[in-house]
C-alpha cells in the first residue's frame, strides 16, 4: 500500500490542478457540470485515487508502439484534438440517459459505468439491460479505430482487498469480452483491476460506496 500511495501522489495533485477543465454531461439532466470524477480528485490526493487512465505511461507507450507496428496508424498534431472531439460528441449522444458519464481530460475520454447499472451485486456478469449501452460504445470505438482503450474495474472497500481485486479484474474482463464481440480489435485493450484502491468518493457512506463500484473505460489516441 505504501508504494502505491507514493506513486499516485504526484498524479493526484496534478489532477486537482486540472479540475476546472474537467466537465461531464449529466446523463439525466443534460447539463454540463464539473464531473464527479474531477470532484473526487481532492479525495484522490489523500487516498491515492487517479482519475482516468491508470495503467501508467510505460504501458501506454508499449500499447501505442504495438498498435502502430500492427498497422493501426497514428494521429499527429492538430488532428488529435479534432479526432477526439468528434468521438466525444458521438459518445455523449449515444450514452445520453444511460447512467454512464462521459469525462474529457486532455485528449483522453473516460466513460464511468456505475456498478449498480452494469453488474448485479457481487457479480462479474453484465446485466442484460446494459448490453445495448456497451454495443453503442463498441460501434463508436469501431468508427474511431486510432485509439487504445483501458478498461478498469473498481470496487468499494467492503470485503477483503484480495477479493475486491479479483472481482474488479473479472468485471473488466467481462466488459472487454462483450465489446470485442462487435469486432473491436482485442489488441486495442488494456484490462486492469484496481480493486478498492482508487475510490472517487468516501467509502464511509452507502452512496459513496456505490460510486466507487464502477467500471471505467478510458479511450486514448494513438499518437506518433
Amino acid at each position: 500500500m505504501t508504494g502505491y500511495f507514493k506513486e499516485c501522489t504526484a498524479a493526484a495533485v496534478a489532477i486537482v490542478l486540472l479540475v476546472p477543465a474537467c466537465t461531464t454531461l449529466d446523463p439525466y439532466t443534460r447539463e454540463e457540470k464539473t464531473s464527479n470524477a474531477a470532484k473526487g480528485a481532492a479525495i484522490g490526493a489523500a487516498s491515492g485515487a487517479v482519475i482516468g487512465l491508470i495503467s501508467g505511461d510505460d504501458s501506454s507507450e508499449r500499447k501505442k508502439r504495438a498498435l502502430i507496428g500492427a498497422g493501426l496508424g497514428a494521429l499527429a498534431g492538430g488532428a488529435v484534438g479534432a479526432y477526439m472531439d468528434q468521438q466525444e460528441l458521438e459518445l455523449r449522444q449515444e450514452l445520453e440517459a444511460t447512467g454512464v458519464s462521459v469525462t474529457r481530460i486532455g485528449d483522453n475520454i473516460t466513460l464511468n459505468m456505475p456498478g449498480n447499472v452494469t453488474f448485479a451485486v457481487d457479480s462479474a456478469d453484465i446485466n442484460a439491460s446494459f448490453y445495448p449501452v456497451l454495443r453503442s460504445v463498441a460501434l463508436v470505438l469501431n468508427r474511431y479505430s486510432k485509439t487504445f482503450i483501458e478498461v478498469a474495474g473498481h470496487t468499494d472497500n467492503t470485503g477483503t482487498e484480495a477479493y475486491n481485486q479479483a472481482l474488479s479484474e473479472r468485471r473488466a474482463e467481462s466488459v472487454v469480452a462483450y465489446i470485442t464481440t462487435f469486432e473491436v480489435r482485442f489488441d486495442r485493450f488494456i484490462m486492469v483491476g484496481a480493486g478498492e484502491l482508487r475510490p472517487i468518493a468516501t467509502n464511509d457512506t452507502p452512496e459513496g460506496r456505490q460510486q466507487n463500484r464502477r467500471v471505467e473505460i478510458t479511450i486514448v489516441p494513438v499518437t506518433a
